[in-house]
């Protein structure tokens, strides 16, 4: 009895374990054969995208002398660009249905591609990528004491950075984007790719967010990394619209332009998150509108036309709409998932670098641009410089943040704007009528305004209930 006992035990156990061999065997399977199927998805899509670009740019170079002549080949090359950014995003898209619908993370994980995909479609995963093993989160208790004098050294260190990092990019910016390069043998040429301006700018930020998060331990990072890649989109696009604009408008109508962005972060706020503002929000938004308009009938240059085409209006306007888009969404990611600031410059600069880069290799944009430099040697100079002041000035934003507030970086940067009119009519001879003058007075004049309203409101809704406090 004993021995049938064990003889049946021995076949139960037995047939349990070949249920579970076969179980792995068949979830082994299911992960090699999803994992084809991603590879095959990812092959497939990047394909299409890179001929169909190809294709374009094959049938534009056909129609070159009739581009060059429209005022409006802007919007081809931003066209042809953004199937560019298409070769990394509709697969990286195509990919992450196809893991929801599968139920991927679910069932797989295991192996280099599942790891890879928990880090872009969940966040998480092994530490060492965005943040540091080792972290030791301070200790919130522990009050960092700041002398007056401390803090004003720290407050003219953050204001000297910003404004020598981000008025020498503007000087450079607009001398790239409007001036002739002249060689030794006389020859002059104009430079004209805007993208390859941005790769240069991007690659610099994340070498040096790199190493700064290779130095300075890091929390660990939870966010998913491809919601990165729409602040990363919106940025490279806006910093496009940025640099093309100047073809068409002088250097003073961007920077008030820029200085007016106000206006398309309220509509936004509006629209999407269904925000609400205060009275004094919408009378400064008002005055900023007039002194805009004052401007733009004030100034005077006389070279062409550039500061009433349409072409520099729509790409003004696209520059603020996506820059208000990227800084909307890199607060939400902020908050949502407690990302530090290096780690999101090192993150979007990444991605930046990843989709501008793929697009001038598309575009044969790095030969052309190489050619351009041996060509004219000044210019990498010119590169190098507004690459470094754009990488810095991303560093001293973050830090002056992190250490006075926001409300001291608004004014800081806003002196700044007023600061690079005025060197950009210098160095570059723009002339403004009074109309002009009395515009980008009330410009800044209604930005200070809306500061001061806003620390006025909110030093009384904290005394209001500080005396509630008192009461209760």
């Amino acid at each position: 009895m004993c021995k049938l006992k064990f003889t049946l035990n021995s076949i139960v156990t037995s047939t349990s374990i070949v249920k579970v061999t076969e179980s792995n065997e068949l979830i082994t399977m299911g992960n090699y054969i999803n994992n084809i199927i991603i590879c095959c998805l990812i092959i497939c899509s990047t394909g299409i995208i890179y001929g169909t670009t190809k294709f374009v740019k094959s049938f534009t170079e056909s129609q070159d002398d009739f581009l060059k002549s429209s005022s409006y080949n802007w919007f081809v090359r931003m066209s042809i660009n953004l199937l560019g950014y298409a070769t990394i995003l509709l697969p990286g898209y195509i990919v992450y249905k196809y893991v929801r619908y599968s139920k991927y993370l679910v069932k797989n994980g295991g192996g280099i591609l599942g790891k890879i995909i928990q880090r872009c479609f969940l966040g998480i995963g092994e530490s060492g990528l965005l943040d540091s093993p080792e972290y030791v989160s301070p200790n919130a208790n522990a009050q960092v004491q700041h002398t007056f004098s401390h803090d004003a050294i720290s407050l003219l260190y953050c204001f000297l950075g910003l404004q020598i990092s981000y008025l020498t990019w503007g000087y450079l910016q607009e001398k790239i984007m409007t001036q002739n390069y002249t060689n030794n043998n006389g020859e002059s040429e104009h430079f004209k790719d805007s993208q390859f301006l941005v790769f240069v700018n991007r690659i610099l930020a994340f070498m040096m967010s790199s190493l700064y998060l290779f130095i300075k331990k890091q929390p660990r990072h939870t966010t998913p990394l491809y919601k990165y890649a729409f602040c990363s989109l919106s940025n490279i696009m806006s910093s496009w619209c940025q640099y093309e604009a100047l073809k068409y408008v002088n250097f003073p109508t961007q920077v008030l332009a820029k200085a007016s962005k106000i206006i398309p972060v309220m509509i936004m706020g509006k629209i999407v998150s269904h925000n609400s503002y205060e009275y004094y929000e919408y009378v400064t938004a008002g005055l900023i509108s007039i002194g805009m308009m004052l401007f733009m009938l004030g100034s005077s240059d006389e070279e062409s036309d550039k500061a009433t085409t349409i072409s520099g209006v729509i790409l003004l306007a696209g520059y603020m709409v996506l820059d208000s888009f990227t800084s909307s969404w890199q607060n939400a990611l902020f908050i949502e998932y407690g990302t530090t600031s290096i780690q999101m410059m090192s993150a979007v600069n990444m991605f930046s670098c990843l989709l501008t880069a793929t697009s001038l290799f598309q575009q044969s944009g790095f030969t052309q641009s190489i050619y351009f430099i041996i060509k004219f040697p000044t210019f990498v100079l010119d590169c190098l410089l507004i690459s470094i002041c754009s990488a810095s000035g991303q560093l001293f934003i973050f830090y002056t943040i992190s250490r006075f507030g926001a409300v001291t970086f608004v004014i800081i940067m806003t002196i700044r704007q007023g600061l690079a009119i005025l060197l950009s009519c210098i160095i570059y001879q723009h002339r403004i009528a009074v109309f002009g003058v009395f515009g980008v007075i009330i410009v800044f004049g209604s930005i200070f305004l809306r500061i001061y309203c806003s620390n006025r409101l909110r030093a009384i809704r904290r005394r209001r209930a500080e005396n509630i406090n008192i009461k209760d």
